[in-house]
């Protein structure tokens, strides 16, 4: 059992992401909650992760946007089946700098970044053709020049203070590490009940 969580999350990370039954390890449940405590929930991708946590960006007015500024806090949940594994995540949220956003924002596919423009994430659609019809004006908006990230989109770091590794057993026997931050950053492990 290694001391380090990171790197444990790394190994299992990789391993998720050769495996050729898994369509896409960065695949991700993002639990939030409103400030009177109402949960939700939904499947993002993962974008980044090092020692000082993970990185999920979006739209900053979008349900999930405001939960993430007004509780901050969250909680990151993987389940890679066919590995028989799943990485719990929870802990403090932090947004991500400018810059950070600004280099993964300049990285996505064109289409990607005039979609951000484009939507109103998690307000009332009355048609799909009025999204559209906004796809084509932002399309055209940024004909002849770059398409620049939008201040209202960027990204949060989930930094934890908790991660636990379940793997499979047979008869509901399964493996549980648990890792804990203490209260001088340190990183403590132990065995959990399945």
């Amino acid at each position: 059992m290694t001391e380090d969580p990171f790197e444990l999350f790394g190994q299992w990370y990789r391993e998720a992401e050769q495996c050729k039954e898994i369509a896409d390890a960065s695949a991700v449940n993002l639990a939030t909650a409103s400030p009177s405590g109402a949960p939700s929930s939904r499947m993002v991708l993962l974008k980044g992760f090092d020692q000082d946590g993970f990185v999920i960006f979006t739209n900053l007015k979008s349900r999930k946007g405001k939960e993430l500024e007004q509780t901050s806090q969250a909680a990151l949940c993987f389940y890679w089946a066919p590995l028989a594994r799943q990485v719990r995540i929870e802990g403090s949220v932090v947004p991500v700098n400018d810059e950070e956003a600004d280099q993964y924002f300049g990285s996505r596919p064109l289409k990607s970044r005039i979609g951000a423009w484009a939507s109103r994430q998690s307000e009332p659609l009355e048609s799909r053709t009025t999204l559209l019809k906004q796809v084509v004006i932002q399309t055209a908006r940024f004909a002849q020049g770059e398409v620049g990230r939008p201040a209202f989109w960027s990204g949060f770091r989930i930094v934890p203070d908790r991660i636990e590794y379940w793997t499979n057993g047979e008869y509901r026997l399964h493996d549980r590490i648990l890792y804990t931050r203490d209260m001088d950053g340190r990183w403590q492990h132990g065995l959990l009940y399945p």
